[in-house]
């Protein structure tokens, strides 16, 4: 426990908070038009913020008026900015105040009192599964302020409507089922159109829609994509996690599955990301929020996630991968081949996924033949799959980021070994960790275990599975790239990330490397963002092309 509490602190030391966030009350601007018509606008607009707390619904009733005079203001003159700035902000408003309040015009519509006469609000009904507006929470994205280490930049699109951070109310019960996350946290976009006295709410997806029929001419839609990947990293706190999915992976098996971060589209190809030692999907915010901001990456991929505790060897961690993959692509056929980009243990990882070993890797480390092998059965199996599998038909393009495929130093050193050491590895795989050894001839120079490798063992260079895994060429036709990180010192092939040498990561036959100056987060560098965004508009290109 001590170890672990030293380990804890010096992985914690000098670090800051993914995502914070905090809630404000936005302040309306005077209104700055070439209308002046917008007078009345900027009356109701104070009038419903003055009214919100002492009767909420004649405060809706006032941000509506605004949001009708102001699209109608929009139809006559459609680049009117501080038109469409004022609507935005009336419907932002009376989302505020349905949360704020406890109201409900989603299970029957609500009536509210203005000075034209009653005005019902209600929403047209959406068929897509989960699309039910009364199984979320709305917060008005203009709400929050954001700080932290991966939300540095707030990506938005400037247009019509208003931004939401849509929470689903309690636990999501087919999250295994549906291959989504424990709680919804998205982005949606409410846009309300007007019918003689009626408000008709639609939420839109602003990450499938880029333009909108309002008020008589074509908008663009406005959206907040970085937003909801704040909110859900400050309520979650992946980060206290990270570390203890390492060094006691068994207590959090369950946690090793893919999930989707959108609605899935057959139409957009899949990225899948897949992180490293002691990390989480979290550590993706920044690539995919900067990416989420280029209408090209919007309008074809959609990004998924593999997540597993870290602490497991890498060949069991791709084992489980391959068994999502089969569940996943089954409930989610795919029309075009997947984009993997793995980031450090996690591009390890991606390299078995293009990779045919045969029996060559089982023969390697036993040095007999699968059939030939004392093992129990369950032993047998757990090994087949981890050393026996043949490249994934999903997968049509790696980017590996910072990948230690040959090994790092790092792990070697007494320290990390010794952090090894304390990595408890579940039961069913001390079991067969404890076959295998008796089973295994080591030769001379190979790293000598008396227990099941650990994740920082199966990174070691002179580690049995690292070493033969190297002898196994990929398999031919699947285009690779790599994104290597030199701290800013310009000096491969002698460089290194700090934890990976270039040696290791470098791939002769990648179809481009670059080198950005980054240290092992690599994948979170700019440079390297924008070399993801390039192999992505290259994907597509090349795709389209066939």
């Amino acid at each position: 426990m001590l170890a672990a509490s030293m380990l804890l602190a010096f992985a914690n030391s000098g670090c800051s908070g993914y995502a914070e966030v905090s809630e404000k009350e936005p302040t309306f601007h005077p209104l700055r038009s070439a209308m002046s018509q917008l007078g009345n606008v900027e009356k109701s607009i104070n009038g419903g913020i003055k009214a919100s707390s002492r009767d909420p619904k004649a405060a809706i009733g006032d941000l509506l008026v605004a949001a009708r005079d102001a699209s109608a203001h929009l139809k006559a003159v459609p680049g009117d900015t501080a038109a469409q700035d004022a609507y935005n902000f009336a419907v932002s408003r009376v989302f505020s105040i349905i949360k704020e309040k406890k109201l409900d015009p989603w299970s029957q519509p609500m009536v509210v009192p203005s000075a034209g006469g009653e005005i019902t609000l209600t929403y047209h009904p959406d068929p897509r599964p989960g699309w039910d507006p009364k199984l979320y929470d709305f917060t008005p994205a203009d709400r929050f302020d954001l700080s932290g280490s991966y939300v540095k930049n707030r990506t938005k699109r400037a247009g019509i409507g208003a931004p939401l951070v849509a929470t689903g109310r309690g636990n999501n019960s087919r999250m295994k089922e549906d291959f989504t996350i424990p709680r919804i946290y998205y982005g949606v976009t409410a846009v309300v159109r007007f019918q003689g006295q009626k408000a008709i709410v639609d939420f839109e997806d602003p990450l499938n829609t880029e333009e909108i029929s309002f008020a008589g001419r074509t908008h663009p839609l406005a959206a907040d994509f970085t937003v909801p990947l704040a909110v859900m990293l400050a309520t979650t706190e992946p980060r206290k996690f990270e570390i203890m999915r390492m060094l006691n992976p068994g207590e959090y098996a369950e946690t090793a599955r893919i999930a989707r971060l959108q609605p899935y589209d057959p139409d957009k190809t899949v990225v899948l990301v897949i992180h490293g030692l002691m990390d989480s999907q979290a550590t993706w915010t920044p690539m995919i929020n900067t990416l989420r901001g280029d209408p090209e990456i919007r309008k074809h991929y959609q990004f998924w996630f593999y997540s597993y505790p870290s602490g497991y060897p890498y060949p069991y961690s791709a084992a489980l991968l391959r068994k999502e993959l089969d569940a996943i692509t089954q409930r989610y056929p795919l029309k075009h081949k997947m984009v993997v980009i793995g980031h450090s243990m996690g591009g390890c990882i991606s390299r078995l996924l293009i990779t045919d070993t045969g029996d060559r890797l089982w023969t390697d480390l036993f040095n007999k033949s699968p059939e030939e092998t004392k093992l129990s059965p369950e032993s047998k199996k757990l090994f087949s799959d981890a050393l026996i599998f043949k490249p994934r038909k999903e997968v049509g393009r790696v980017i590996f980021v910072a990948a230690p495929l040959k090994g790092s130093n790092l792990a070697s050193r007494r320290i990390v070994r010794w952090a090894s050491n304390i990595i408890r590895s579940p039961l069913t795989l001390l079991k067969a960790g404890t076959e295998g050894l008796q089973a295994t001839t080591y030769k001379e120079g190979d790293l000598k275990l008396s227990r099941i490798p650990s994740s920082v063992d199966t990174l070691t260079p002179n580690n049995r599975f690292v070493k033969a895994i190297n002898r196994i060429p990929l398999a031919p036709g699947f285009p690779y790239h790599t994104i290597i990180g030199d701290r800013g010192k310009g000096n491969s092939p002698d460089s290194s990330d700090g934890v990976v040498p270039y040696w290791s990561s470098h791939m002769d036959g990648a179809v481009s490397e670059k080198i950005v100056p980054s240290g092992h987060s690599a994948h979170q560098n700019d440079e390297a963002i924008a070399e993801v965004r390039r192999i992505l508009l290259l994907n597509r290109k090349l795709s389209s092309d066939r």
